[in-house]
């Protein structure tokens, strides 16, 4: 007769089913955007609902799970920036282009990484705060170096960057939308003169 302890999954089976679910969630984000339902993820991971919620219990933990997946490449990109680059100024705008790289990862996760900012308790805010404080480690770099302006905080270009990727996705948007807005973007936070960010 089998025990109710031995009808129980071991951590181990829990942490292999909670991989892949995440696995199977990033899948599902890549071809659906992040509104593909739970249903659908569950179904696509060979799950029930239960064992989905359980581990997950909102839409917003599983985004905030594949994007703490994520995480280590956005980490990478700021070892290589901080190893390989001396100039302040390129440094901030290379890790601009990979946190945007970063929030363009799935189609719609702009609309869950802004409620995360405002949101007490979000499970995306850690991941949201840890990109912003490095974002100020590279911005405090550039100012220092005068090649940023002085009064622009690393939230800024944060929620700048945000904006810039979700207008990016819009519908009406068109190729040049992106590269316009990350113009006018730098613009506003780069210092003209020797150093500062030339026009492409």
């Amino acid at each position: 007769m089998t025990t109710p302890a031995a009808s129980r999954p071991t951590r181990t089976d829990a942490q292999r089913n909670r991989a892949h679910i995440i696995a199977v969630a990033e899948e599902g984000f890549a071809d659906l955007g992040v509104e593909v339902s739970m249903d659908a993820i569950a179904k696509r991971a060979g799950v029930g609902a239960g064992t989905l919620y359980r581990h997950f219990p909102s839409r917003e933990a599983l985004v905030a799970a594949v994007m703490e997946a994520r995480s280590p490449d956005l980490e990478r990109e700021r070892v290589a920036i901080e190893d390989g680059e001396s100039d302040s100024r390129v440094a901030l705008e290379r890790w601009l282009e990979a946190v945007s790289a970063f929030m363009r990862a799935y189609d719609g996760l702009p609309d869950p990484l802004r409620s995360a900012l405002r949101e007490q308790g979000s499970p995306l805010a850690p991941t949201c705060q840890d990109v912003i404080a490095t974002t100020d480690r590279f911005l405090a770099a550039a100012q220092r170096d005068g090649h940023a302006r002085k009064g622009i905080r690393g939230r800024d270009l944060y929620l700048g960057t945000l904006a810039v990727v979700w207008a990016a996705g819009t519908e009406s948007a068109d190729g040049s939308v992106e590269q316009g807005l990350r113009e006018m973007l730098r613009s506003g936070w780069a210092l003209s003169g020797e150093g500062a960010a030339p026009a492409s």
